[in-house]
């Protein structure tokens, strides 16, 4: 398929593309049903992935990352999606948990998370969904106070996270827990890094439907002791913090699902040219051409989005970024599903076949609609913080 993207992307932005599309093809769609069906990680691609620079892409050069942003972490992800081997963990590792660090975090640790989480040796999860919190973060209930008075005191951290990725490998968790403002007594959202080997700190796997490396969780935190540094950047700027963190989340997943809706489209389009039922191949009847040709403009236009959130997050706009992300997260979630659903139907048969790779996308594709924030959310936060309408809850 031709796509035209010089027009938005640098130079450097076009030989990163092609440099990770390169690697991924070396992966592909294969490599990752394997690591499935092995119930195994995608160490490989991780620590080749790593090795050329291309995880901490978006980390400051001084921690040893490539000082870019996010428009370059996204076009790595969805470039590895593309090629049928997307990173899941790299929208949490470097995007949220690098980004927060990098902008708040104190100098020890940056120094302690920001070098390893760039070159991929060190990896971090992200908790924040609770069972009964869901989409209503004001909810949460995982509460961190103080043992003792004084800023060098211990924090005590209590709580239930649920549908966590990838706890079983990362070797801590950014949790988002609330603690209680000495002023108002009300409670105000604030991060702690958990380290994975932290008495108290449990996890048990969810029994989950979707078939991918990286399994789900809900966290346990019983009383988990943590020292005054865990706790990370401002107390009181614990919102903005945690913001700093959702934009890219948004971002990132928006990668993911153009990536795998074009993954899907590929194999759609290569199947579509060369299929012949009647005297033609099938590619030649506008019942499979126009549906095939919507899927793919709704790609572009959801890449378009994604690329101006990144641009306002990496400009500093972060207001302008929120609205953007979550409008890039919202279209590519559509245009993912609805590109995997047309690429299986023109396959037919053969789209539920394993030798083609795209009957377990059915059920991938929802994530990109689902997590991390439903397409529900997304639409009350456009008719309420950009089109001016009254909240309805």
């Amino acid at each position: 398929m031709s796509t035209a993207r010089t027009v938005l992307e640098t130079e450097e932005h076009q030989a990163l593309r092609a440099a990770v599309a390169a690697l991924g093809k070396r992966y592909g769609r294969d490599y990752m049903t394997t690591v499935i069906r092995e119930g195994s990680h995608t160490d490989e691609l991780w620590a080749e992935a790593a090795k050329l620079g291309y995880l901490g892409v978006n980390l400051p050069e001084e921690y040893g990352g490539g000082g870019g942003g996010m428009a370059e972490l996204s076009i790595v992800l969805e470039e590895l999606g593309a090629a049928g081997s997307p990173l899941l963990m790299m929208i949490v590792s470097p995007a949220i948990c690098g980004t927060v660090i990098a902008r708040f975090g104190t100098d020890e640790q940056k120094q302690k998370w920001l070098p390893g989480l760039a070159d991929g040796s060190l990896t971090m999860a992200f908790g924040i969904t609770e069972p009964d919190a869901g989409s209503n973060s004001h909810r949460i209930t995982t509460t961190a106070r103080r043992d003792g008075t004084g800023p060098d005191a211990d924090w005590l951290l209590t709580g239930r996270k649920v549908f966590v990725s990838g706890v079983d490998m990362a070797d801590a968790t950014l949790i988002v827990g609330r603690t209680e403002d000495a002023r108002s007594g009300n409670l105000k959202p604030c991060l702690f890094i958990v380290p994975r080997d932290a008495p108290g700190f449990g996890r048990n796997q969810i029994d989950m439907e979707l078939h991918a490396p990286e399994k789900q969780f809900e966290l346990v935190l019983d009383d988990v002791r943590l020292p005054a540094d865990a706790l990370v950047g401002d107390e009181d700027a614990g919102l903005l913090q945690l913001f700093a963190g959702l934009n890219p989340e948004r971002i990132m997943t928006a990668a993911f699902g153009i990536g795998m809706g074009r993954f899907a489209l590929s194999k759609a389009v290569e199947y579509a040219r060369t299929r012949q039922v009647w005297k033609a191949p099938i590619g030649s009847h506008q019942a499979i051409a126009h549906p095939l040709a919507t899927a793919h403009i709704d790609l572009e236009l959801s890449r378009l989005m994604m690329q101006k959130a990144a641009r306002l997050y990496d400009d500093g706009d972060d207001v302008g970024a929120g609205e953007a992300a979550n409008m890039a997260k919202y279209a590519a979630g559509e245009a993912c599903v609805k590109a995997v659903d047309q690429a299986v139907h023109t396959l037919g048969g053969n789209g539920l076949t394993r030798e083609y790779g795209l009957a377990s996308l059915i059920t991938a594709s929802r994530v990109a609609r689902i997590a991390p924030v439903s397409r529900e959310m997304i639409l009350n936060y456009v008719s309420h913080q950009t089109l001016g309408l009254p909240k309805s809850y």
